[in-house]
């Protein structure tokens, strides 16, 4: 298909229902108000065609921005492209979501994640931990810097509470993915869900809650899965 094919998809899918609920989260225009589970059934049209999933990403549209990252190559993008595309992610499903679990799956994850978490660009920042959480979620513990999740536990630790926004959810979401996700750390990330307790995000006009990281753990505990890895981080 060409782009102007799938933008006429998309506007088909689009709803002003699922527009003020996106618009509670952050969304602006342009966009025509696709839910996920809609933007799914595109993803056979464009999956092979990685040119067209960068050009559905530059239309600005967030609807095209979101269908883009379900579609492209992460082994093709280049670091160049994905950093494009963290400075045009406006709102948090686009940062955590869309640019950071292709960045996961590329070959710049660690080096982007480590940039992009020290940035003083809020959305920057939160793609930045969330790439790092998707990481260790498709990656082998021996593939994995100990040493260095166990410092971001412990920044995290003592810092969370007067981070940015959007920051603190990803921080949260960080322990919830060690804890989760690498047997070695299990414990520690714990111990420190326990210290940092509940986690205040102002989530805006909308019914969203921040999950506490200790019970979020034990749930995945309670089912056996700790240490088991997913296939893929895009999502």
């Amino acid at each position: 298909m060409k782009l102007e094919e799938v933008m006429s998809k998309l506007e088909e899918f689009g709803s002003e229902q699922t527009k003020k609920i996106y618009m509670n989260h952050g969304v602006k225009e342009p966009f025509f108000g696709v839910k996920v589970g809609d933007l799914k059934k595109l993803i056979k049209y464009v999956k092979k065609d990685h040119q067209l999933a960068l050009a559905l990403y530059d239309t600005g549209n967030h609807d095209a921005m979101y269908l883009a990252g379900l579609s492209v190559d992460p082994k093709l993008i280049s670091k160049e492209t994905l950093q494009d595309w963290v400075k045009k992610a406006y709102w948090y499903m686009l940062a955590e979501y869309t640019v950071a679990g292709v960045t996961s799956e590329s070959e710049y994850a660690l080096e982007l994640a480590r940039e992009w978490m020290n940035s003083p660009e809020e959305m920057t920042a939160v793609c930045g931990w969330n790439t790092y959480t998707n990481y260790l979620s498709i990656h082998p513990d021996e593939e994995l810097d100990i040493e260095e999740i166990r410092s971001r536990l412990n920044q995290i630790e003592s810092s969370i509470h007067e981070e940015r926004n959007r920051v603190r959810y990803a921080m949260n979401t960080f322990v919830i993915g060690v804890g989760a996700y690498v047997k070695e750390l299990h414990e520690e990330a714990i111990l420190v869900a326990d210290k940092i307790g509940k986690v205040h995000v102002n989530v805006g006009n909308t019914a969203c809650k921040v999950p506490v990281a200790t019970q979020y753990i034990n749930k995945i505990a309670q089912k056996d899965k700790i240490g088991i890895k997913k296939k893929s981080a895009i999502c």
